[in-house]
């Protein structure tokens, strides 16, 4: 694996909204744009809209009004399994076929999109997300929820997309494992020069690991900015509730430390 690579693309929405079947709006005309290269959360609380809206960059989901654009194409214009190709996708169960082995469910993309020689890719990537090359041949159930969630960034990485989408991808493991495998996925974005929209409902979590911040309430997004000027209070009433939380356990814990 190439130490860099060209920066990832950029992704638009433009109008973009969706409403289910009985009138439920999850997005309501959201207009935004995430620069090529940037890693960007999406956070809110549960119902906020914003995993609908990941959803509908790859074609999950089909947006009711609106598109999406990836550099200068939308999204509507490519055959849905051309497009997954092209993107990495990441979500908190990972996913793995549990009667593959590592090395088969790392390999599904290549082997849909005809790579022969896969043997030395999946070691590579293995390499990469910092698993022992020994896992390749071995079930997914034997493996800890952190190395299944490794494998599932492996999987995500194989067809070397400039694109990664992740829905709460750590919100299954403990919480030293989730503090991990965030530290090593942010090193891999700016290894690998990704795009990178995370969805997660922790603020903390958004504030330390993104250049980016977007908060969704109502389908809406409310505020837009960076860690910086969230932990100034500038994002507004909705951002500053979800940034309380992270806030006030630090100050708990101070407290604590302090003999409070």
């Amino acid at each position: 694996m190439a130490e860099s690579r060209a920066t990832g693309p950029s992704v638009a929405f433009a109008g973009v909204s969706k409403t289910y079947p009985g009138g439920t709006v999850a997005v309501d005309d959201v207009t935004v744009e995430i620069a090529p290269g940037s890693f960007v959360a999406l956070v809110g609380s549960s119902g906020s809209g914003k995993s609908t809206l990941l959803k509908t960059v790859n074609r999950l989901i089909a947006p009711t009004a609106g598109s999406v654009s990836i550099g200068d194409e939308d999204v509507g214009a490519v055959l849905p399994h051309e497009l997954r190709r092209r993107i990495g996708y990441v979500f908190q169960n990972v996913g793995l076929f549990p009667h593959m082995n590592v090395a088969e469910n790392i390999a599904i993309g290549l082997r849909l999109a005809g790579v022969k020689d896969r043997a030395a890719r999946v070691t590579e990537l293995l390499d990469l997300v910092d698993l022992p090359r020994d896992v390749a041949s071995r079930m997914p159930d034997a493996l800890s929820g952190g190395q299944r969630q490794r494998v599932g960034v492996a999987r995500a990485l194989a067809t070397a997309p400039g694109l990664m989408l992740m829905d709460e991808p750590f919100g299954a493991l403990d919480p030293v494992t989730r503090d991990q495998l965030g530290t090593a996925i942010r090193a891999l974005h700016d290894r690998l020069g990704l795009t990178t929209l995370m969805v997660t409902h922790d603020m903390a979590e958004a504030l330390i690991l993104a250049d980016r911040v977007l908060v969704m309430s109502a389908g809406h997004i409310v505020a837009d900015a960076t860690s910086a000027e969230l932990l100034a209070g500038n994002g507004g009433p909705e951002a500053d509730a979800l940034v309380a939380v992270p806030r006030a356990q630090a100050a708990k814990l101070y407290a604590l430390g302090a003999g409070a």
